[in-house]
């Protein structure tokens, strides 16, 4: 679209619906992607901070094995949150729309963490420090919980073809944000001495979300609402809300996407939070840690786009399987390799949880849980289903820090639940319908056996 010459409305498509517009669906990808990035951005942030800084600037009245544990249970909150936020945006997100939602989160999400930035340390106010650390971060949990169901739906109700690939665009942006949120922590320690990364340097990118706010702002207002919500918006003063739906007509869905997601969720924890803590105890520097992590985030964001494209072709189940077996094998070698004090190892062991396995699972779902859920309670759906099942993910680092700390250090006990968890997911998917030829307008079926609904009477844009 040019400067001067306006958007032409997209052509109606058999049926009578309209098309996607190609342009629009670029620009709801992008907002996507770049809304996921800033969320991610800060909620990881906060994770990356908590397992290195926290406890030595909040919780400095603890013993450091009190206060990684403390430190740690404060990124829990956030977790614990997210499931609210799927609730309240989802609600309005499926009857007021899918747009308003995504401004509003973002907007809560930048504030959230701005204020981090900001907030006086525990030698400065006392107690009320990791009282508003805590605060903040739930208010963090709420934004991440909203973001994540509106943002995939902008992209997956936008497209027609492709729809794994272009969803798939939102959860790469999650480690993106990780990819972001490090280098600026890596980039303010390295500027700094240890005492003044302490004293003010942590809080430097906390402070940089607000100009991410307002690039994500700018991209994301450009964006209409999709054409599958618009044509789903009738009267809907008579229905009842979008969670009892959920709750009467796919109950069984629901639990499916809980399940579904779980162990992805607990091996995205262990491997971007608890792993950070565990290989600087272990003796690595800080530095070589964040190196790792930077790396593997980065592949992992581009392989995530390439297993969401490839769902499209083969289906979401056999790619989400093959990443949850793989995962719940590497989580054997995975401490072996960090305790063998080799930074090679330690970046392979990082890489292949993070970059070859994780994205295996963890990119399908966004199309996945799109396609679980009618329109009208899509946003609810969706994001419920992800944010609980995310909740596996505020737990693991706690408990996989006061199992290491019990048991002196042993880490059997932890790779034995990575690979639970994991096999959680296997029993999940197995007992999920395919989906990936599913029409988004159409009403999605609970039962495993229901045939998946063609698309081909669909266009061809995207």
């Amino acid at each position: 679209m040019s400067g001067t010459t306006p958007e032409r409305p997209p052509a109606p498509r058999p049926g009578g619906r309209p098309r996607p517009s190609a342009v629009q669906l670029r620009r709801a990808v992008l907002s996507s992607y770049l809304g996921s990035v800033i969320e991610y951005y800060d909620f990881l942030l906060y994770a990356t901070a908590s397992a290195l800084v926290f406890n030595k600037v909040f919780f400095s009245s603890l013993d450091p094995l009190a206060g990684t544990v403390a430190s740690l249970g404060t990124f829990t909150t956030g977790y614990l949150a997210r499931p609210l936020g799927g609730i309240v945006f989802g609600h309005f997100g499926d009857r007021l729309g899918r747009k308003r939602m995504l401004v509003v989160t973002m907007v809560l999400m930048g504030a959230a963490s701005t204020l981090i930035g900001l907030l006086p340390t525990y030698d400065g106010i006392g107690v009320w420090a990791p009282i508003l650390l805590v605060l903040l971060r739930v208010l963090q949990g709420v934004a991440v919980g909203g973001e994540w169901g509106g943002a995939v739906l902008m992209s997956a109700e936008h497209a027609t073809s492709r729809r794994g690939l272009w969803a798939g665009f939102t959860n790469a942006g999650a480690p993106s944000g990780m990819v972001v949120s490090t280098l600026v922590l890596t980039l303010s320690a390295s500027i700094t001495t240890e005492d003044q990364f302490l004293a003010w340097g942590w809080r430097v990118p906390f402070l940089l979300s607000v100009l991410l706010l307002a690039l994500g702002l700018f991209v994301r207002l450009k964006v209409e609402e999709t054409p599958v919500f618009a044509e789903a918006s009738g009267s809907r003063a008579a229905e009842a809300p979008p969670l009892l739906q959920v709750l009467r007509r796919h109950p069984r869905n629901l639990l499916l996407a809980v399940g579904v997601g779980f162990g992805a969720f607990v091996a995205q924890a262990t491997l971007t939070t608890f792993l950070i803590s565990y290989a600087v105890d272990a003796g690595f520097p800080r530095q070589t840690v964040l190196n790792a992590l930077t790396l593997s985030s980065a592949l992992g964001a581009v392989a995530i786009v390439g297993y969401s494209a490839l769902s499209d072709r083969i289906g979401r189940r056999p790619v989400v399987l093959a990443g949850a077996v793989g995962m719940a094998v590497v989580a054997f070698p995975l401490f072996p390799m960090v305790d063998s004090g080799s930074a090679a190892l330690l970046t392979l062991a990082v890489v292949l949880g993070q970059a070859v396995m994780h994205p295996a699972m963890f990119g399908p779902l966004a199309a996945l849980y799109s396609e679980m859920f009618g329109t009208r309670t899509r946003y609810t759906g969706a994001s419920l289903g992800y944010q609980i099942s995310a909740t596996g993910a505020g737990f693991a680092p706690v408990l996989f820090a006061s199992m290491t700390g019990a048991s002196g250090g042993g880490t059997l006990g932890v790779s034995l639940l990575i690979a639970l968890s994991c096999a959680v997911t296997v029993l999940c998917v197995l007992v999920t319908r395919e989906s990936h030829r599913a029409d988004l307008a159409g009403e999605p079926e609970d039962s495993p056996a229901a045939p998946a609904r063609s698309t081909a009477a669909e266009g061809t844009a995207g």
